[in-house]
């Protein structure tokens, strides 16, 4: 038996936005290193970029993660 799988994690109804690709996608379609999600929704999974950068701006404002 194999120790990896060669499929992709991830399930019919999640949706994901693909970094690689630069789209939305539902269920497994590409590797999990280029996902972000899963989402509950088409809509939210398109929103995945923006979402990303306002917690990163958040991380960089907070004063507890700057040495």
């Amino acid at each position: 038996m194999a120790l990896f799988s060669k499929g992709t994690p991830g399930k019919p109804g999640e949706w994901y936005y693909c970094v690689r690709h630069g789209r939305v996608e539902e269920g497994p379609e590409c590797r999990a290193a280029d996902r972000l999600g899963p989402y509950a929704t088409r809509e939210e999974a398109a929103h995945a970029i923006e979402h990303t950068r306002d917690r990163e701006r958040d991380w960089q404002d907070d004063p507890r993660w700057n040495d």
